[in-house]
């Protein structure tokens, strides 16, 4: 489906982002794996190869401007930007410090690295970018003021590049995942909290990383060329459910 396409995926050193780089390479992609622990990214990488994909890892600091241009120096031809914090908090006690990095990770990052890899895509026939945004991009939640509002404003990037950059054949798209179990939330979902939150959810279960693979590939491949500014969620039908 994506031999001989070059993909990028940030924040790849771990959960949603190793699990993207892997399908992606399950499918033919050569795939750069960026974030700052580059340990981690090789080891990831090194599961690539071992099952046959073809991967590389690169340092990445998305705030930087300096490190995003170097990364994209080359061009790609499908460009996943997941890197991203969860920081969580009341609003009225949140840091000033807090914010700015949740919103420079999750917001800057993303057009830092989505206006690096454009540039380049113009020049070559187009691409793909896919903004992992978020359900609480759509619909919010209480103590994640400052999480939302940068997965909403995420979104309005995503229509605002998708309009400007859709004649240079690039097309641009939000996968937006509802509540996807991975280990570092499985303790909070085994709580009675964490239960009551899965009762909410029509399906009445948590999402796999691999009810995104779909979604992921969709926007990557061809099969999605006519789409662009979409939102995509999955989630279960968390957002359709009643309040």
């Amino acid at each position: 489906m994506l031999k001989g396409r070059k993909a990028l995926v940030t924040g790849a050193s771990s959960g949603l982002g190793a699990h993207f780089a892997q399908v992606l390479a399950a499918q033919g992609a050569e795939v750069t794996l960026g974030a700052r622990r580059l340990a981690e990214l090789q080891e990831v990488c090194a599961q690539i190869t071992n099952d046959g994909g073809q991967a590389r890892a690169v340092r990445l600091d998305v705030t930087d401007a300096n490190s995003v241009a170097e990364v994209c120096a080359e061009p790609f031809d499908i460009v996943v930007n997941n890197a991203g914090i969860s920081a969580a908090g009341p609003a009225i006690g949140y840091s000033e410090a807090d914010w700015d990095r949740t919103m420079d990770i999750n917001l800057k990052g993303a057009f830092l690295v989505s206006q690096a890899a454009a540039q380049k895509m113009k020049d070559n026939g187009g691409g793909s970018i896919i903004n992992i945004a978020s359900i609480l991009g759509l619909r919010v939640a209480g103590a994640v003021a400052a999480y939302a509002t940068s997965k909403a404003a995420l979104v309005q990037l995503t229509k605002a590049t998708a309009l400007e950059w859709a004649r240079y054949g690039i097309r641009v798209n939000a996968l937006c995942p509802g509540y996807i179990e991975t280990p570092l939330n499985t303790d909070f979902f085994a709580t009675d909290a964490g239960q009551a939150l899965i009762k909410r959810i029509p399906q009445r279960r948590l999402g796999r990383l691999q009810d995104l693979d779909g979604p992921l590939l969709l926007l990557a491949s061809d099969a999605g060329a006519y789409m662009t500014g979409s939102e995509i969620a999955v989630d279960g039908g968390h957002l359709v459910s009643s309040l």
